[in-house]
């Protein structure tokens, strides 16, 4: 039997919106045409919003994957505003048990948006109940118990599902399946994340010049919310220590200070070069290793920090483990030492 809870939920009406500066502030785009980058999956989503308003249907499920602070939770409330619908967001650890999930979808108004964070981390009973949401717009509950329980079907409203998640690889195959429009996000380019970093800085009112731009740009690995959440505390800086206006020269004292490098590794990503190369003589050795030697979860490692890792160059997968690369001697400036059985190339 499906017992039903409210579940907290936050629902966004892009159409009737009491403060637009209050959307702004959240630096977040409102409009496609806003959006920086990601522009193959700009131009598919256009032609899916044009198409679906055309003949007045509602959108495919959509699903959104790759590391975080790329804008995934951003596209799903442009489409939102495109369309003109309400958008209900939650999370996958936030929906517990079914009966939280049909609260919610019983809620739902006619083209309406579901939008949930952190998909892979659904319930897989959750996850079936979706199912048949998904595809016939109906919700299967089962009332009453043992010998007179009795399965009921509901008709729901037409609804798009958008999910998001950084482990597309933990969703089962029949659950991708039922996205009509699947799209990657992937790292932007450093011109893209000057864009951004400018934009920001005028919703901000921030004084900032084209090589204090780069120079926070670079160190921002090549992620939105991170080159954001930079240009805020080089603002701090640059306000306490300077006439407030960000160059080149105060981006580069305050984010030294940080301890944000030229290529954007913070502490935590040099922790764990360090580890590898220190502890392990630069590897092979397995990723539970290096979180036991660093004190950090093994999953925010594969999460966050070393899908950045691999892109620079600086660590590289092998059958046998994970293995540090010249790149990684030279930048922490550390000797190559040849393991032992091995010749080094």
């Amino acid at each position: 039997m499906i017992e039903t809870n409210e579940i907290e939920t936050d629902i966004i009406n892009p159409v009737s919106m009491p403060d637009e500066s209050l959307f702004e502030a959240t630096l977040r785009p409102q409009k496609l045409a806003e959006y920086v980058g990601q522009e193959k999956i700009k131009e598919n989503l256009k032609i899916l919003i044009d198409a679906a308003r055309g003949r007045k249907e509602t959108l495919e499920h959509i699903l959104f994957y790759g590391p975080p602070g790329l804008g995934k939770t951003t596209l799903a409330h442009i489409i939102g505003r495109e369309v003109g619908v309400n958008v209900k967001v939650t999370s996958g650890p936030a929906i517990e048990k079914a009966g939280d999930l049909a609260s919610i979808l019983t809620n739902l108004a006619e083209n309406d948006i579901l939008f949930i964070d952190e998909i892979h981390r659904l319930n897989k009973t959750v996850e079936e109940i979706l199912y048949p949401a998904m595809e016939d717009y109906c919700l299967d509950i089962v009332l009453g118990k043992g010998a007179g329980a009795k399965a009921v079907r509901l008709d729901m409203p037409k609804f798009t599902l958008i999910g998001a998640t950084t482990r597309i690889g933990l969703l089962t195959g029949p659950f991708r399946d039922r996205f009509g429009m699947t799209y990657r996000l992937d790292y932007y380019e450093e011109p893209e994340i000057e864009r951004i970093i400018g934009r920001a800085a005028k919703i901000l009112n921030i004084g900032i010049d084209d090589p204090g731009k780069k120079e926070i740009a670079k160190r921002s690995r090549r992620t939105p919310r991170i080159a954001n959440r930079l240009l805020k505390r080089v603002r701090d800086f640059a306000q306490v220590k300077a006439a407030g206006k960000i160059t080149e020269d105060i981006a580069h004292q305050a984010l030294s200070m940080m301890e944000v490098d030229e290529l954007g590794l913070d502490q935590n990503d040099r922790r764990i070069l360090e580890a590898l190369i220190e502890k392990f003589g630069g590897g092979p050795t397995g990723i539970s290793s290096i979180a036991a030697a660093t004190s950090e979860d093994q999953g925010t490692i594969e999460d966050i920090y070393e899908p950045y890792l691999l892109r620079l160059g600086l660590i590289e997968r092998t059958p046998k483990g994970r293995v540090a690369t010249p790149a990684a001697y030279d930048h922490l400036k550390k000797p190559v030492k040849k393991p032992a059985g091995q010749t080094l190339l």
